[in-house]
């Protein structure tokens, strides 16, 4: 197979704001509205034509799946918080599991029968302190524990399996899932292989044709895997910290990519913001994430600040 690298002139800016390290990237299909998160400065950032959201939160905050049109389930520092988008107000659905080690959530993406897998790592990076879980019905599940990073979390179209990556090693893993309630069903395989080549798989998303975008951290750019594993197409960006991926905008296909302006040299002066780019190809919807009757019980409300911004910018390319 031939492997296309798309030219950095296609690359447009969609938000200059710069992340600390930029993550999770949601395409709310009921809003048509951009999510994403600056996961070192607590906060959780959209865009909606020209005007420009923000939410300040009192801990870390990661990943998100959409609820219904105005609450989103966001994984954050020590559990899964339940936000009303418009009001700011949240509550804590469910506590992640405490280890002896101080953890954070990471990665995370919503599955096809409305459950919720997250990652949870080390805050210093901490060998085998990170673990993947599942929110299904009112229940948190471990499905995978001794993990270091994270990442990748993303599912084949009609949910015939899941993938997940643990970064420093450079493995992206098939996992097989059972049909009726998307639960782990016999041993996973490694399905990409970038173990001793000084890349490393950050997060990722599965178009409609079941290929795997995959964005790779230090590396600048995002790559495109066939259902088998291999590499077609590579797409370069004007942030070296490229962390994932997502579809959404007209027809879901546009790519957003998040990046990172942690660890990165002063000239990297596009570190941290969202991309986008045209790619021809269309994206799987994002799927909704259920939760069952009275899930917050007698949790507090809490508040997130809000700021809203009008600004208008040109999307030039790069």
């Amino acid at each position: 197979m031939t492997t296309r690298e798309s030219p950095l002139q296609s690359v447009q800016w969609f938000d200059e704001r710069p992340c600390r390290l930029g993550e999770g990237p949601l395409w709310h299909p009921q809003r048509q509205q951009l999510f994403w998160f600056d996961i070192l400065n607590n906060r959780l950032l959209s865009r909606f034509g020209q005007q420009r959201f923000e939410w300040v939160f009192d801990q870390a905050v990661s990943a998100a799946a959409w609820v219904n049109e105005g609450r989103l389930l966001v994984a954050a520092e020590h559990s899964l918080l339940l936000l009303d988008i418009d009001s700011g107000e949240y509550q804590s659905l469910l506590p992640f599991p405490t280890t002896g080690t101080a953890t954070r959530s990471n990665d995370g993406r919503a599955d096809p029968w409305g459950g919720f897998w997250i990652s949870t790592m080390g805050w210093q990076e901490e060998e085998g302190a990170g673990a993947i879980y599942r929110y299904y019905r009112g229940e948190l599940q471990c499905i995978e524990d001794q993990l270091t990073i994270p990442n990748a979390i993303c599912f084949a179209p009609g949910g015939t399996c899941a993938y997940w990556a643990d970064t420093p090693t450079g493995i992206i893993w098939q996992q097989p899932l059972e049909p009726q309630h998307g639960w782990p069903i016999g041993p996973k395989r490694p399905l990409i292989d970038l173990s001793g080549t000084n890349i490393h798989p950050d997060g990722a998303f599965v178009d409609n044709d079941g290929f795997i975008w995959n964005a790779q951290w230090g590396s600048g750019r995002v790559c495109r895997y066939t259902p088998k594993g291999q590499l077609s197409q590579s797409l370069r960006f004007p942030a070296s910290q490229t962390t994932c991926p997502a579809f959404g905008g007209q027809g879901m296909k546009t790519l957003f990519v998040t990046s990172a302006a942690r660890d990165v040299e002063k000239t990297e002066t596009h570190a941290g913001c969202v991309f986008k780019v045209a790619v021809g190809v269309r994206g799987q919807a994002e799927s909704r994430v259920l939760l069952p009757a009275q899930s917050t019980g007698d949790a507090p409300v809490r508040q997130a600040k809000i700021q809203v911004t009008h600004h208008a910018v040109d999307q030039p390319g790069h």
